[in-house]
């Protein structure tokens, strides 16, 4: 595919990339130890610090996607025979599980019904009754729509003596993710959600104290490339070379969030709220409902109903009618949701009134012809 069709992207990723990030990646490459490009990584770093709102020195962009992210979040303060314990609401939390699985640790669960949130307090007494090394969970559940409070869970996890470790893959850059305040030890996203960067990259903080988990590690992180005791000696210290970074990648990072940081974060997430609100109205309109409560929907990817039975309705055929006749894509459910639920993603450059408006037309034409 030499030339690749224009879309409107709203389904859970990639979003819309604006012109700006597409003409970052065009710039010139030099070497991955040109000074020139370790002074634009030091400069990455400070924005990323400034959207997960953290001073965090151990703070970069991990060379691959958000399930690299997530991969190298675990595999880092995680050793074999470790107890972890994942909350899981959907089809990222079940991978969050697998992953610690293949790093040999001893694997526990709190599930949840697919579209709803756990409720922080039983989190809290889960923490307490199973001390877990590591409690991991998903803050905006892309499977589902679902925003996870996280209310108390930090301190509880604390007073195990354990660590926090959050997937912001879609809510950074789209609502608030506070780092700091929040005390979360390990977060990690990825480039191409909210933050409208091509696929490609993951953004991953490391709190003091995760990183004194890493440091005294006893057996070596069981992956060498996501090694972060390596990489980090790269995005800081004597800059020792560990792997080629990608570098187009890490301008286009560099311009997506710095425009992040210029539209300012309030800002940004009220625009997200916004456009939610919009869609949301207009769903009602058509007589069609979202899956999670009110409560906690997320802004950034709503999990909309397919009306009818799933074994009558042909919801593929209203998404393969939205991509050829109009050049929409949003995307279909997740395991235990195929068949049930339209992802509409609203991330970043792509969550704008034209756009809503426009999905919500065509929406209303293709539905009425199915």
């Amino acid at each position: 595919m030499t030339h690749p069709p224009e879309r409107i992207l709203l389904g859970p990723g990639p979003s819309d990339v604006p012109a700006r990030v597409l003409a970052a990646l065009a710039r010139p490459t030099v070497g991955h130890l040109d000074p020139a490009f370790l002074a634009l990584m030091d400069e990455l770093r400070a924005r990323l610090r400034a959207l997960f709102r953290t001073t965090n020195d151990l703070t970069l962009a991990v060379s691959g996607t958000g399930s690299a992210g997530m991969e190298a979040a675990i595999a880092n303060v995680v050793e074999p025979g470790d107890r972890v314990l994942v909350a899981v609401q959907g089809a990222f939390g079940g991978r969050l599980a697998e992953v610690a699985r293949r790093c040999g640790a001893k694997v526990e669960t709190i599930d949840v019904e697919w579209g709803r949130a756990f409720d922080p307090a039983d989190l809290v007494r889960a923490i307490r009754d199973r001390r877990p090394a590591v409690f991991a969970v998903v803050h905006a559940e892309t499977s589902t729509g679902v925003r996870q409070p996280l209310d108390g869970i930090a301190d509880a996890v604390h007073d195990a003596g354990g660590l926090l470790v959050v997937d912001c893959v879609t809510s950074l850059g789209g609502m608030p993710v506070e780092v700091d305040a929040w005390g979360i030890d390990v977060a990690y996203s990825g480039s191409q959600k909210c933050l409208s960067c091509p696929p490609g990259l993951a953004p991953i903080t490391l709190s003091p104290r995760a990183v004194a988990k890493l440091d005294a590690r006893r057996a070596p992180v069981q992956s060498w490339y996501l090694d972060l005791s390596l990489v980090r000696n790269y995005w800081g210290g004597d800059r020792a070379y560990h792997h080629t970074a990608p570098v187009n990648m890490l301008y286009a990072l560099h311009e997506a969030v710095g425009m992040a940081l210029e539209e300012g974060l309030d800002e940004r997430f009220t625009r997200h709220a916004r456009m939610h609100a919009r869609l949301v109205a207009g769903l009602d309109a058509l007589g069609l409902s979202l899956l999670p409560p009110a409560d906690v929907r997320l802004p950034m990817l709503n999990a909309v109903c397919v009306p009818g039975r799933p074994d009558a309705f042909d919801e593929r055929a209203v998404r393969a009618r939205l991509l050829a006749d109009y050049g929409i894509e949003i995307g279909g459910g997740l395991g235990a949701l195929a068949g049930r639920v339209w992802r509409v993603g609203l991330m970043g450059h792509a969550a704008t009134a034209r756009n809503v408006d426009l999905l919500l037309a065509a929406l209303d034409r293709t539905l009425a012809a199915a």
